[in-house]
């Protein structure tokens, strides 16, 4: 069977995974080819163009085309929910409750319209909605290999009306638990917060991640932020995941917090600084995020755990690593398996793998996430040949041996190898790389090359025989979806890749998945003796991921980088003499 998944219902993140008889053939993003950050409005038309051109066939073969938005039935909770926490909003709580599938019709219309434009026969073509949720936990728990029964917990904004899932699976089947409903939203606060913190909502709550450890959680207490009710929480409305007349405005933009906001914690963050008082907010909204997240696993996925202890994790708040580090730390939690493409961006492949499971197909453990584009020696040469920019290309003999050479001599290095990551990491694709004992390696990359702000951190690829040693566990880490405490003898051998509070969101690296990555941090090792390269996303601020050649050479030129390796050619910069 041949499902083709698309994302996007939400205005952001679109993306298309194709699955061939339960086999993950093709998974992107659409920002990475319409260059555009997080793609916002678009619809996954070339991200799915993409995926069926990789695997040979037409929009005519597709037997299914899955989406991760479903309607809500008024008979359920959600929606008089809705309704009844946004009494402020009138027009919004009676819209809920009158015509609470608007968005979903209005998805499935530009569903059909763009299955058209690639070739989609809906004569023939089944079109299955999926609800938001159950789409972020099949794409962990249909993708973590876990035999077991399995606990599934989805944290997220919003998708229909639900923001927070839990549930388990067993034998291919999910079972949902409980559900938390719009505005109650612990990532809704999160982003709400990163807001006020000055970053972008759905972009910045990594760098309030980042900037956390900078600060003392007990400087401020935000605590009235969220409240208990029962088995579960409540939002503050009248400070954060406000709507309406409620909301903060700045120059006739709204924010998802509110005047009382800033009556209390006083004006919204500007600028690049980590500065205080803002640093001891963001490290306060980590630990209130981390501690409501525990506790509502214990309280409704307490008993699942003890008796299987695999957890499967999706949605945005599955990237936040500090968080997968406490739950990693829990007694009766033996495996986590976070989602890579844990966003919204990840629901294409769970659409089509809820599907696909639903359908009888089988489906193995996601072991790698390199579903993109590659381009092959021809395209290298054609974008190096018309870039009409002066410089000058080689091809390597050794290529792991020789960009280890160059690493290990301090510079950086920006790696275009194979086929493009699916999710937000770069995973040794389409990476900027240093060496990570090289004494300031960390500053150049981030004021120089990726100019984004000095605080920010940069993670290890590290080879998996050295990795439990590294940060003191054997527990799988191949997405860089969890930090870890970095043993204190190589927090001196690798400073660069340590974060304030002396962990590190690694990667480690298997010969059977990138065999050329491996090898080029085996020859780091024997120039360095860290088995350990710096890895961060080939990108500039503000811009997504590498895709093709001429991103890759455009991103070159665009910063200070001294040295390209596109797939086997080495690229350098020649001065043209003005």
């Amino acid at each position: 069977m041949i499902i083709l998944g698309l994302s996007g219902a939400l205005n952001h993140d679109p993306s298309a995974a194709l699955l061939i008889d339960g086999e993950i053939v093709a998974a992107a993003e659409e920002e990475r080819f319409v260059r555009d950050k997080h793609a916002k409005n678009h619809m996954p038309l070339e991200a799915a163009r993409y995926c069926l051109a990789e695997a040979g066939i037409t929009g005519r073969q597709v037997d299914v085309v899955a989406f991760p938005y479903a309607p809500i039935s008024l008979l359920t909770p959600a929606r008089w929910h809705y309704a009844r926490r946004y009494w402020y909003a009138p027009d919004r709580a009676l819209d809920a409750l009158v015509n609470g599938n608007r968005r979903y019709r209005r998805n499935r219309n530009r569903v059909r319209e763009m299955g058209l434009e690639i070739g989609v026969d809906w004569d023939t073509t089944e079109f299955v909605p999926v609800e938001h949720h159950l789409a972020h936990a099949s794409s962990a728990y249909h993708l973590s290999g876990f035999q077991e029964k399995t606990a599934i917990l989805g944290v997220d904004g919003k998708g229909e009306y639900a923001t927070t899932f839990f549930g388990y699976g067993e034998n291919g089947r999910i079972h949902k638990l409980r559900e938390f409903y719009d505005p109650d939203s612990l990532s809704g606060v999160y982003g709400a917060m990163t807001e006020f913190l000055g970053f972008e909502m759905l972009d910045g709550e990594y760098k309030v991640m980042g900037m956390a450890p900078y600060g003392d959680a007990d400087r401020y207490d935000l605590s009235r932020l969220i409240r208990r009710r029962g088995r579960g929480f409540e939002v503050d409305t009248t400070l954060v995941n406000t709507v309406g007349l409620r909301r903060y405005k700045e120059n006739g933009v709204g924010f998802y917090f509110s005047d009382k906001l800033i009556d209390w914690l006083g004006p919204r963050r500007r600028g690049d600084v980590a500065d205080e008082p803002y640093i001891h907010y963001a490290a306060a909204m980590q630990r209130l995020f981390e501690e409501w997240c525990l506790t509502l696993l214990e309280t409704h996925l307490g008993d699942v755990l003890r008796e299987t202890g695999r957890l499967a994790f999706a949605g945005g708040g599955a990237l936040n690593v500090k968080l997968n580090q406490r739950i990693v730390a829990l007694e009766h939690v033996k495996e986590l398996f976070v989602q890579p493409a844990a966003g919204d961006s990840g629901t294409s492949l769970g659409a089509a793998t809820y599907v696909a499971a639903a359908r009888g197909e089988r489906l193995s453990r996601m072991t790698h996430a390199y579903f993109g584009p590659a381009y092959d020696e021809t395209a290298c040469v054609k974008a190096l040949n018309n870039c009409g920019r002066p410089l000058s290309f080689t091809r390597l003999d050794d290529v792991p041996a020789q960009t280890a050479a160059i690493l290990a001599a301090g510079h950086p290095v920006a790696w275009f190898q194979g086929r493009m990551e699916f999710g937000p990491r770069a995973l040794g694709a389409r990476s900027i790389l240093g060496c990570p004992s090289a004494a300031g390696i960390a500053d150049r990359i981030n004021e120089q090359i990726k100019f984004r702000e000095r605080w920010r951190p940069f993670c290890p690829s590290v080879l998996d025989r050295v990795a439990p040693d590294i940060i003191q566990t054997d527990h799988p880490a191949p997405f860089m979806t969890i930090t870890f405490d970095v043993r204190e003898t190589w927090k001196q051998r690798i400073p660069e890749v340590v974060h304030e509070d002396g962990t590190a969101r690694v990667q480690v690296v298997t010969r059977a998945e990138n065999p050329r990555y491996y090898a080029l941090i085996e020859h780091l090792e024997q120039l360095t003796g860290n088995a350990v390269v710096l890895n961060t996303s080939l990108n500039r601020r503000g811009e997504p991921m590498v895709c093709s050649p001429e991103d890759a050479l455009n991103m070159f030129f665009g910063s200070d980088l001294e040295y390209l390796v596109l797939e086997d050619f080495l690229v350098t910069k020649v001065d043209d003499g003005d």
